[in-house]
């Protein structure tokens, strides 16, 4: 009757974990998306710094990030409370490097998104100014205070950008410097209409108006071909918890998996043929949707 009773407890703790670890590999930036969708119309971005739904959404998102990196250690240190053995935490303390890797590489992909996003808008907004009367320089000045909406401001392409346009200097050489950053290729599209609009005498608001399409029709297929992927990422992280799930089983049924993994040689082979396999399946998953982004 005791054991019975007892029984429950390392079952609930087992679906804390794995709740835990569906959250962090899923991606559980919710409340991030929530805010933003809660401050959409929270204003225009004030050019001088940062508005105040940027910050709390940084704040939410370096929140949620410590979170992830707790919870490895805190699914190890509850795995090794349970199975009475060290290897859990150690393997929790490992995997906080990972998940840190992780969540910058979601970081640069969001930045890049965000800056492919911004590139658009600034060809859109300089059309406007350039149909409203305005010279190409003072266009290109207010259209980038417009929209250069980042959490730190402009950054150092956009500030030579700026420059040159304020004060008469090289503005293709400054764009096409700007375009090396990630997300921002379409500045080298936009510094070849500056030229062509400088040397030939064509016009720069048609050719800008052009680019915008392309620009905006190249973001709406990486979104939709985002979209179509995400059933695979979800299939493979559904795939990469299984395991947990079999733990799960395996304790309710009475045959106490983390004893036979944790404390004899036979279970250290293999949970160790079960890592190598794990990791190598998420690492064929990832390949396998980044050739279908590519």
């Amino acid at each position: 009757m005791s054991a019975a009773a007892a029984l429950p407890v390392p079952v609930f703790a087992g679906v804390l974990c794995a709740g835990a670890a569906a959250w962090a590999v899923s991606g559980g930036d919710r409340a991030s998306r929530r805010v933003r969708a809660v401050l959409a119309g929270a204003g225009p971005v004030v050019p001088g710094g940062p508005s105040r739904r940027e910050r709390l959404v940084v704040a939410v998102r370096v929140r949620a990030a410590r979170w992830r990196e707790g919870a490895c250690l805190g699914a190890g240190l509850v795995l090794a409370a349970l199975g009475g053995s060290v290897i859990p935490l150690l393997l929790g303390a490992a995997a906080v490097p990972l998940v840190r890797r992780w969540q910058a590489l979601r970081a640069r992909e969001r930045a890049r998104t965000a800056r492919a996003a911004e590139v658009a808008a600034l060809c859109g907004a300089l059309v406007g100014e350039l149909r409203a009367g305005a010279q190409p320089g003072q266009a290109l000045t207010a259209a980038l205070r417009r929209t250069v909406a980042g959490p730190g401001g402009p950054g150092p392409a956009e500030t030579g950008v700026l420059a040159a346009a304020a004060f008469g200097g090289d503005v293709p050489a400054a764009l096409r410097q700007a375009a090396r950053e990630p997300g921002a290729e379409g500045l080298a599209g936009m510094a070849a209409c500056w030229r062509v609009s400088v040397d030939g005498g064509a016009g720069l608001a048609a050719g800008l108006d052009r680019l915008e399409g392309a620009l905006r029709a190249e973001r709406d297929r990486e979104e939709s071909l985002r979209a179509q992927l995400a059933g695979a990422r979800s299939t493979a992280v559904v795939l990469a918890l299984l395991p947990l799930v079999g733990l799960l089983i395996g304790t309710g049924l009475g045959a106490d998996p983390l004893r036979v993994l944790l404390h004899t040689p036979m279970g250290w082979g293999c949970l160790l043929a079960g890592g190598v396999l794990e990791a190598s399946g998420l690492l064929w998953c990832r390949r396998i949707v980044r050739a279908g982004e590519r």
